[in-house]
Parts: C-alpha cells; structure tokens; sequence
C-alpha cells in the first residue's frame, strides 16, 4: 500500500485545494443560438426554451404579457 514518505503542510494541502475552487462555478455564459439571450452552456434557454436548435420547453411569450398590459 503506498504511503506518503513525508506528511503535506497545511500551506501546501491549502494550494492544493485552492485549484479546485474555479471548478465549481463556470462563468462565462454563452449566447443563445435563436434568440441571442446569454445561457449557462449544455443549459435549456429560459427565454425561448431552445436547446441544440430544438424547441425542448414551452415558455410563455412574454409579448402576451406585454400586450396585455
């Protein structure tokens, strides 16, 4: 069984870890591509509900909200 010849600082396992936090969080939306609203990638547009070019969710257009007011 492999066993670490010397133990790991705190400083040195906190390094370690710190790489990993950019991880979690990606922040860098991309653009629809049918209506052009920003979107998390490999995400279900909550504007237009398109997904890979197919509608995937049906949302309620927001022009119907519009025109009634």
């Amino acid at each position: 069984m492999a066993v670490p010849k010397k133990k790991n600082s705190v400083s040195r396992k906190g390094l370690r870890r710190a790489g990993q936090h950019h991880k979690l969080y990606r922040k860098h939306p991309m653009s629809c591509s049918n209506c052009g609203s920003h979107v998390m990638p490999h995400t279900v547009c909550e504007a237009c509900g398109f997904y890979k070019g197919k509608v995937v969710v049906s949302v309620k257009a927001a022009d119907t909200a519009e025109a009634a007011q």
